[in-house]
């Protein structure tokens, strides 16, 4: 029975749907010391959630605290209700909002007058009640609140909440419940090598967000209805932490020994995603329609391969990135085009974004009903056509989404939070509709859960006798009549929301000089900058430039080291390199200083030679002049580049040396090679020439005249007797 002392008593069903509110001394000029008191009114217990028999006693408890600093008396704690349910949810909204007059049929129960309560003191409350003693009898949702009142009967305090009630014997056909769970963070390296900050590794432990949001995946690996939203950017950062690393803060870098903590977090995480449906974000979480409305457009493809190919390799099974889910769920058809075309096949938005119009009335009788009539819970699906096709929008139910993302570190709020949930899927239920719904509930991309909360609440809905749990993948366009919605809707205010112009204009411009990188690199799945520069488009940045501008300026730094270390070598103007005669070679060579034996340190560009005075040099063709050469990583290569002389003056020429892509492109700056040539060149050769005939003709000369000399010889010497020995007389 409801005398049991105690206000607050409704609540009976499912959905005690409140959002605390307590209201310190209303804005009435209070004349007693009471009312110039801030109590605070907390609801803490509430069962069962769902009465289902006239006769079913619901208990509701709690406690009121004197917050001031006098002692409070004469006070009374009241709980009122209604029998008579909601019609729509927005009158729901508008009663817990106190935007409400009081609801028909308002009553009063029973009183409980606490004893008197010194500053600090808290004193226990509870009302027990059934329906029948309430007045409710069938399906739907009914307002209870519980006020403690001053001996003036002026309001103090209060808490509007619900009570959900389903007869046993009423069926009702259940609503299809999608709830997403987003794991997202910021970015937290440059480039691949550096971290910019040690938030992340605080963020990982027990307690703190990213912690959190590991123990409701391991709490909730066997619920329905669950699925995961990843972010691979911060999986990858999670596995760099857990690995030896560097740290970059106020202008120092220090290395690290391998971070424990995250290669725990990243293995725990691994096993409890290892069976759920998981979604994954395009690497970085960019924001795409800053991207598409500041000509940024092949980036989003390439996070989407990116997020397939780190994912998998992070938490060991395959993702899905055929879903998106734009900044705040707000999408234009710029961005859609841009997702489509990178294989996007269904997006998850905000009700603002695809709102529900309202139906037109059937004209005759033959005319099929509309699938939902004014006041009503849309179903979640709706087709959009982008360049690529049609794309299936997924909108997400804004109070649901609220409530799962709501703040619960008041006192009692994740309680009154978890009735509203019940409350308002009750309500969707009870809705005259034609044909079977779904909806979609997904918190803030970067909330801080209480993993209590939230799977109690993943726990409670797969409980409800009017909701089916489902997964975002069954989510699918329905049968019957589709959902009438007006068009996309993206506001100016919207965009103005985006990453801005100046800042995208500094990130376009480091991808310019990345893409030059990449273009004399061996081909690969990701570029060697394309990481870096998502992590740089991502919607974390978003009103937050100048957090984001030293990791500008340090990937931009590190595009710059890489491109210095393909150099021409051996080209100061200090060196000058002789052309001798007219026709010669001058060797420049090609330095690659990047890491040896790795694959992706190998490049392949071109050499471009040019004459500052093409009529006094001529630059012959050449290797690397029309065709690549390849590098690998730690060599050189020496190309001969052919020149001819135009004068026989002589004197020096400046040739210029430039790499470039095949394509064409500058790579690196261009340098400088002074040539000089000699000059009369062909008197020399009649020099030489002559000087080599002299040269013969001494030859000739010498060698007839040591013949002449040995023949003489042999004429002077008698002839040898017979049988002498050699050497005697004869």
């Amino acid at each position: 029975m409801i005398n049991k002392a105690t206000p607050l008593a409704v609540l009976t069903t499912t959905l005690l749907l409140l959002a605390a509110v307590v209201l310190p001394a209303t804005a009435n000029a209070r004349t007693t010391t009471a009312s110039r008191q801030s109590p605070q009114l907390v609801v803490e217990a509430m069962s069962p959630d769902v009465p289902r028999e006239p006769a079913t006693e619901v208990s509701v408890s709690g406690s009121f605290t004197n917050t001031g600093t006098e002692a409070l008396t004469g006070l009374r704690i009241r709980m009122r209700y209604s029998s008579q349910p909601f019609a729509r949810r927005a009158d729901m909204q508008a009663y817990q909002n106190g935007e409400l007059p009081q609801p028909t049929a308002w009553r009063a129960q029973s009183y409980l007058q606490p004893p008197s309560l010194a500053p600090s003191a808290k004193a226990p409350w509870q009302f027990d009640f059934t329906p029948q003693q309430l007045g409710i009898t069938r399906f739907g949702v009914y307002p209870v609140a519980i006020e403690v009142l001053d001996p003036l009967g002026q309001q103090l305090a209060i808490q509007r909440t619900f009570v959900s009630y389903l007869p046993k014997d009423v069926k009702v056909p259940r609503t299809r419940l999608a709830m997403v769970l987003p794991i997202i963070d910021q970015p937290r390296r440059a480039d691949d090598r550096t971290f910019l900050s040690d938030g992340l590794s605080a963020s990982l432990t027990a307690g703190k967000r990213l912690g959190n949001l590991l123990k409701i995946a391991q709490d909730t690996a066997s619920a329905k209805g669950l699925t995961w939203l990843v972010e691979p950017a911060l999986l990858d950062d999670v596995r760099a932490l857990s690995r030896a690393h560097t740290v970059e803060t106020k202008g120092k870098t220090e290395n690290r020994p391998a971070n424990a903590a995250a290669a725990t977090w990243l293995g725990a995480l691994r096993t409890a995603l290892a069976k759920p449906p998981v979604v994954a974000t395009p690497y970085g979480d960019p924001d795409v329609t800053a991207l598409a409305h500041n000509g940024v457009d092949t980036i989003v493809s390439t996070g989407i391969s990116a997020a397939r190919i780190i994912a998998k390799e992070t938490l060991g099974r395959d993702v899905v990135t055929e879903v998106n889910w734009p900044v705040n769920g707000l999408l234009d058809y710029d961005g859609l085009d841009l997702l489509a075309t990178g294989g996007v096949r269904s997006v998850l938005l905000s009700e603002p974004s695809l709102p529900p119009t309202t139906p037109t009335a059937p004209t005759t009788p033959t005319t099929t009903p509309p699938a939902t009539t004014p006041g009503t819970t849309p179903d979640a699906t709706a087709t959009l056509q982008s360049v690529d096709g049609p794309v299936t929008a997924m909108v997400a139910d804004t109070a649901l989404s609220e409530i799962l993302g709501a703040e619960t570190s008041t006192p009692g709020a994740a309680l009154l939070n978890r009735q509203r949930f019940i409350a308002e899927t009750a309500m969707i239920s009870s809705e005259p509709v034609t044909t079977a719904r779904t909806v979609i509930a997904v918190p803030p991309r970067r909330w801080d859960p209480d993993p209590a909360y939230v799977t109690d609440l993943a726990k409670t809905a797969a409980a409800l006798p009017w909701l089916a749990p489902t997964t975002l993948g069954a989510v699918k366009p329905g049968k019957g009549v589709p959902t009438p919605r007006a068009d996309l809707t993206y506001t100016d205010q919207d965009r103005r929301k985006e990453l801005g112009k100046p800042y995208m204009t500094s990130v376009k411009r480091v991808g310019a000089r990345a893409d030059l990188t990449a273009a004399v690199t061996t081909d690969q799945d990701i570029d060697v900058f394309d990481l870096a520069l998502l992590r740089l488009a991502s919607s974390a940045w978003r009103a937050r430039d100048e957090a984001a501008t030293p990791y500008v300026k340090r990937v931009a730094s590190a595009v710059d080291e890489r491109t210095g270390k393909i150099s021409i070598t051996g080209t100061e103007q200090s060196q000058i390199r002789t052309l001798a005669g007219k026709n010669g070679e001058v060797p420049i060579t090609v330095h690659n200083g990047l890491g040896q034996d790795v694959d992706a340190n190998e490049v392949t560009v071109r050499l471009k030679v040019t004459s500052d005075q093409p009529g006094m040099l001529q630059i012959e063709n050449y290797e690397a002049q029309n065709e690549s050469i390849t590098i690998r990583g730690g060599q050189n290569r020496t190309i001969r580049v052919p020149m001819t002389a135009m004068t026989t003056s002589g004197g020096q020429i400046t040739v210029a040396v430039q790499l470039t892509t095949e394509d064409g492109r500058k790579y690196g700056k261009p340098v400088e090679l002074t040539v000089r040539t000699t000059g009369y060149t062909g008197i020399a050769l009649v020099i030489v020439g002559a000087a080599l005939l002299v040269m013969l003709a001494a030859v000739v000369l010498r060698v007839l005249r040591r013949r002449g000399s040995r023949r003489t010889s042999a004429a002077t010497v008698p002839p040898r007797r017979a049988g002498a020995p050699a050497g005697t007389e004869s």
